[in-house]
């Protein structure tokens, strides 16, 4: 017989084990090269996203800034048109409620109830001593109701008269005119020109004579400068 020795592992075997055993161990480092590769790609999207949801949300803030502060701008606008709206509507109606005197440039004669041998009873208005030609204006917005010779109706001492109608009940008269400039039913302003002074009627010299009546006739007048200085004049 012949005598038996132990075998022994083969050359190739033992190659064999170290491919094997290298493969595993390349396997496992692809492995995680894999993974970690796949966490960082989920790291760089995360933060791309963070970072749009963040420059949404600025242009969103930006933009309700934007709208607040134009609603501010037109409610600002609002309130700034009501204003002058406002100021535009008080100042015409304190226009339209105040009184001027009837010339400029006057000295005060005659007097209201003063007694003399030119009227056959007292003074009924004011006289406003002032040049032949001179500007008479309406004292107060209001109506023609006459306007002529013969002192408009009243009688031949007035000359050239004028009765304006305003709209709290009272009447101006304007007397003693050179010029008449106003037609009756015609409707004027505080401070319109409607006539010149004169020395017209029963007049000793160029003046203006001045009534506040509360009817459009003769022998219903009042104060005029008290009235006029109630109604915020310097007269």
């Amino acid at each position: 017989m012949s005598p038996r020795f132990p075998s022994r592992p083969s050359r190739t075997s033992g190659i064999r084990t170290r491919a094997a055993v290298l493969a595993a161990g390349m396997g496992a480092s692809v492995v995680l090269g894999a993974g970690g590769a796949a966490a960082a790609d989920t790291t760089a999207t995360s933060s791309v996203a963070s970072a749009v949801e963040a420059q949404a949300a600025a242009q969103a803030k930006a933009a309700k800034a934007a709208e607040s502060a134009k609603a501010a701008q037109v409610a600002k606008a609002a309130a700034n048109a009501k204003k002058s709206a406002a100021a535009r509507k008080a100042s015409v109606q304190k226009k339209a409620a105040s009184w001027v005197d009837p010339v400029r440039n006057y000295r005060l004669t005659a007097s209201f109830n003063q007694a003399g041998g030119m009227w056959s009873h007292k003074h009924s208005g004011q006289d406003f001593a002032v040049p032949i030609g001179t500007d008479v204006m309406a004292t107060h917005s209001g109506t023609v109701v006459k306007a002529g010779p013969n002192g408009a109706g009243d009688g031949p001492a007035y000359g050239n008269a004028i009765v304006i109608k305003h709209g709290n009940g009272t009447y101006s008269q304007y007397a003693h005119l050179s010029r008449i400039d106003v037609r009756v039913g015609q409707v004027v302003t505080t401070g319109q020109h409607i006539a010149r002074s004169g020395n017209t009627g029963n007049s000793s010299g160029p003046h203006l004579h001045f009534e506040i009546r509360t009817t459009p006739n003769y022998g219903s007048a009042v104060d005029p400068v008290a009235f006029l200085r109630s109604k915020g004049t310097t007269v």
